[in-house]
């Protein structure tokens, strides 16, 4: 929309770019995507044009009236602003919240259908090359993605778990220990992925069990084993709550531990190693079971968290143990949760040093998973 705006004619003293929050007559609200409210007035002279998601110039904008815009439409307004801050507009460049979300609905898909994700573990600048280790359902496999100059780089920002809040950013900034998603097509040997758009974010893993619960600050306390300290989790309207069926915990524990499933499938090694392709298809084949269509060896752990009830935070009590993943956060202050997974006792269990072979993937709200 702002590249669409770089086309147009006319010239603003002020513009402001976010998402209407109320209409009244020739007037409207608008949430900048700076989180400011700025009061808007239409004129007889204001021009109303709507553009498609994904458009980038004004040659294919279809002329719309004031009496056409709705809350939660995205808009850019270009105009001039009085002393009392109000602003008047001479343009209002139109998305509509219909076909936004019905974009978003389809690059959620393409996310699903041909996504990856992974931790960082090196980057070559030179080459564009990172190296990503995958991690389905405890099985661990290395692989290149490849980025060229076509490819679409952004990051999260630091405390944000929304995907719309991820900015354009650099191979340089991508650091080993970030988690990574991309979206492209990978190589028939499974090897190698040629990475369309690339996403990356430093988050944080917890694992451990609830010491105190705050109701009224939707804020829960963590004695974490990874990091052997006390954590405070905030819990968001955005934040996905799930929890794991004894069943699947179970299974996924055995497996880590080196063990056999229940239908006698080989262990990893019987020493406790690391779990290897089978524990996959043995997960896999449990979800199945609870109504969870399996994917095989590579099932992806996120897609089958996605499948399960959504909870609220008056479902967990002190005691219970979960894995979480959060933003990385500031000093002395809580960490958002992006996803709490509890039914996590067998698995923790299992990796008693807070093993960081079961991570769980930050891709789990509006994209990803959720679309661009």
């Amino acid at each position: 929309m702002a590249q669409a705006a770089g086309q147009s004619a006319s010239t603003a003293a002020a513009k402001v770019l976010g998402t209407i929050q109320s209409l009244d007559g020739n007037n409207f609200i608008v949430k900048s995507d700076e989180g400011a409210e700025v009061h808007v007035a239409a004129q007889d002279a204001t021009r109303f044009l709507q553009v498609n998601p994904g458009q980038t110039d004004l040659k294919q904008a279809v002329p719309i009236h004031l009496q056409d815009l709705q809350t939660a439409d995205r808009v850019l307004v270009r105009g001039s602003t009085s002393p009392d801050k109000k602003m008047t507009a001479a343009t209002v460049i139109v998305m509509k919240k219909i076909d936004v979300e019905a974009k978003q609905q389809r690059e959620r898909q393409d996310w699903q259908k041909r996504g990856i994700g992974g931790l960082v573990s090196a980057v070559d600048p030179a080459s564009g090359d990172i190296m990503i280790t995958v991690t389905a359902l405890g099985a661990k496999t290395d692989v290149v993605v490849l980025t060229t100059k076509e490819t679409v780089i952004r990051r999260y920002a630091p405390n944000s778990v929304r995907f719309d809040d991820a900015r354009q950013s650099t191979l340089a900034e991508i650091k080993p220990g970030d988690q990574l998603r991309a979206r492209g097509t990978r190589s028939d040997d499974g090897k190698h992925f040629t990475a369309e758009e690339v996403v990356s974010g430093t988050f944080r893993n917890i694992a451990g069990t609830i010491t105190a619960i705050d109701a009224p600050t939707s804020t829960i306390t963590v004695a974490d084993g990874i990091s052997k300290n006390t954590v405070q989790v905030k819990v968001t309207s955005a934040s996905q709550l799930r929890k794991l069926p004894a069943p699947m915990a179970q299974r996924i524990a055995l497996r880590l531990k080196g063990g056999s499933s229940q239908d006698g499938a080989p262990s990893a090694g019987g020493t406790g190693a690391a779990p290897t392709n089978a524990m996959a298809a043995s997960a896999s084949r449990g979800a199945a079971q609870e109504g969870m269509p399996g994917r095989g060896a590579g099932a992806d752990l996120q897609q089958m968290l996605n499948r399960l009830p959504a909870l609220k935070l008056t479902d967990f009590q002190k005691g219970d143990a979960l894995m979480i993943v959060s933003t990385e956060g500031a000093a002395e202050e809580p960490v958002t949760a992006i996803t709490v997974l509890g039914g996590v006792e067998p698995i923790l269990a299992a990796t008693p040093k807070g093993s960081k072979d079961m991570v769980l993937s930050p891709w789990s709200l509006s994209a990803p998973e959720g679309g661009g």
